[in-house]
Order: C-alpha cells, then sequence, then structure tokens
C-alpha cells in the first residue's frame, strides 16, 4: 500500500497513476466536500477535471488509515510541509516519506528532505521531482521524473515507477531539492517576459541567465552542477518557462501584463524568491534575476524599472 497526502493536482495525479499500475493506494484530503466527491463520483473535478480515480484507490479523512504502508507521498505545498509533519505524530519512520512539493520553507531555509530529516529524524527521506504537469500523470502520458534520496533509492524507484511515469534515481538530495525550488522563481521571471512583451528572445536569454543562478547558489550549497542538468534542474525549468499550465509562468504573465491573479492559487516561486534572496545574501552570491523576481511579486519595484536594472548591469564575460 502506498499513501498520499494530498488530494490536490498533484496528489491525486500520482494516485491514479500509481493505481492503474495496480499499486493500492490509500489517498488522504482535509476537504470534506472533496472527501465526498472523490468517494462517490470517484472525480476531483476542480483539480482535474475529467479523470476518473481507478477503483484501488481509497479516500480517507484520517491520516493515520494511510500510513504504515511501503511509503508515504506527501503531495502538499512546501510551505504546509512543516505543519504536516508537526501536527501529525502519526507519520513516522515505519515508511520512507516522499515529499512532492518543490520550494524553500521560509521559516526555516530548508528544502523538503532537509526539512523531513530535521522533523522525523531517522525516516528514509526522499523527493520526488522534475518535469511533470499533473494532467499529463493522471492521462498516462509518458513523464519521466527525478527519485532523490540517500538511502534505500533502488527500492522506491521500483515501488514508484509504472509503465508510463518513468523515475531517475540520485543521491544528489541537495541538487534535486534545489533545482526543482529555483525553477519555479525563473519560470515567474520567464511569465513576466512574455506577459510585457518582450518577446522569445528575451525569454531565452532570461532562461540561460537564470540556469545560471540556478547552478551558482546550488554548488555553493553542495550540490553537483550535473544534477542541475538533469530532469530536477534543466528540464523542469524548460517546461514550466514555456508552457501555460505552468502556475508560475501564468503568475510571471499577469505581473508583466499588471493583472490581478487568482490569489486561492498556489504558486510557490514567490516564496521561494524570498527564501533564496535570504540564502543567497548570506553567502554573498549574485542573483539579479531571483532578486527582481522577489522586488516584482512583493511590488517593492516597478516593472519597467526592474527591466531596466537587468538590462544596465555591468558587461562581463558569460
Amino acid at each position: 500500500m502506498i499513501g498520499i497526502v494530498g488530494a490536490g493536482a498533484f496528489g491525486t495525479a500520482l494516485a491514479v497513476a500509481l493505481a492503474q499500475a495496480g499499486r493500492s493506494v490509500r489517498l488522504w484530503a482535509r476537504d470534506a466536500r472533496l472527501i465526498a466527491d472523490l468517494r462517490d463520483q470517484r472525480r476531483n473535478p476542480a483539480a482535474l477535471p475529467g479523470v476518473v480515480l481507478p477503483e484501488n484507490v481509497s479516500v480517507h479523512a484520517e491520516i493515520a488509515e494511510i500510513c504504515g504502508g511501503q511509503a508515504l507521498l506527501l503531495a502538499v505545498p512546501m510551505q504546509a510541509l512543516g505543519g504536516v509533519l508537526d501536527l501529525w505524530p502519526v507519520i513516522d519512520t515505519r515508511q520512507p516519506l516522499v515529499a512532492c512539493c518543490k520550494g524553500v520553507d521560509l521559516a526555516t531555509l530548508r528544502g523538503p528532505v532537509t526539512l523531513i530529516e530535521v522533523r522525523r529524524p531517522g525516516a528514509v527521506a526522499a523527493i520526488l521531482t522534475g518535469p511533470s504537469f499533473a494532467a499529463d500523470i493522471a492521462r498516462g502520458l509518458p513523464t519521466a521524473l527525478t527519485l532523490a534520496t540517500a538511502r534505500e533509492g533502488t527500492a522506491l524507484q521500483e515501488l514508484l515507477s509504472t509503465p508510463t511515469l518513468r523515475l531517475y534515481r540520485t543521491d544528489d538530495v541537495r541538487g534535486a531539492e534545489l533545482g526543482g525550488a529555483l525553477k519555479n522563481v525563473i519560470a515567474i521571471a520567464a511569465g513576466v517576459v512574455i506577459g510585457a512583451g518582450l518577446g522569445d528572445s528575451a525569454r531565452a536569454a532570461l532562461m540561460t541567465r537564470g540556469y545560471a543562478e540556478m547552478v551558482r547558489l546550488a554548488e555553493a550549497l553542495g550540490a553537483r552542477a550535473e544534477t542541475l542538468a538533469g530532469l530536477s534542474g534543466f528540464g523542469d525549468l524548460v517546461l514550466t518557462c514555456t508552457s501555460d499550465q505552468s502556475r508560475n509562468f501564468r503568475f510571471g504573465c499577469a505581473l508583466g501584463k499588471a493583472e490581478a491573479f487568482d490569489p486561492r492559487v498556489t504558486v510557490e516561486g514567490v516564496a521561494t524568491a524570498r527564501a533564496v534572496v535570504r540564502l543567497a545574501a548570506e553567502r554573498g552570491i549574485d542573483m539579479p534575476v531571483t532578486a527582481m523576481v522577489d522586488a516584482l511579486a512583493s511590488r517593492r519595484i516597478a516593472l519597467n524599472d526592474a527591466i531596466g536594472l537587468l538590462m544596465s548591469r555591468p558587461l562581463k564575460p558569460e
């Protein structure tokens, strides 16, 4: 049995993919109305319209009912992960704990795996990350992800892989964490470029310089550059900077157009930018794109001023 905490789009999509591959899945949801829809209609219409839950997915309101299996997937937003681990002492070290979120915790400046290791000492902690949209996974479209863990990676890789969901394993947990987190920030910036009408050439330049920032910070924090060149870094960066399915990209487009954005939609890159600016300042690392995203998202700078600052930076070798 595989337990999944969180019945949003990604948690539901993973439940569908794993169940279709023959796994027994228990899915936890917080909202009573959503639980009723999932149980009675076998659908999550708001998050994944048109997708039907297989019969071997059971839906639960009590967290204890989904624990104790082969793995527990934590498919909650990054800024909610610490609260999940704190509020539910029943989540223990009996099964591997796999984070399915991307970002940096604002309170502690830790990534998902580090946060799990601190809150649940002794647990096998991992992160599932990479270029993926929930709708694609739920529809059975081919998707490749990175599974990063320092312990027992082979067994988890086999457990969570399916005919349409291919997992690549790495022990560079920090690199996988940072790739998934930082690409959301750059995706916001790419959205700003497109929303402001600056063109695809400008987006390509932004993505390239943003990727350089990602690698610069990751290496300074002990990650390997080659991890950032893989699915969890470059692969995810390409996807989220070029598709309207990306919430971070859409948020950036709204910023670029000076339009309002639905506050109910989780945009992980906003909090990540704020946290990464602090991390970079502590280590003296130059991250102009990230700083620009943080300033724009917090309304501390106007769009034209932000573009002017980036374009007026000193000329230097690439």
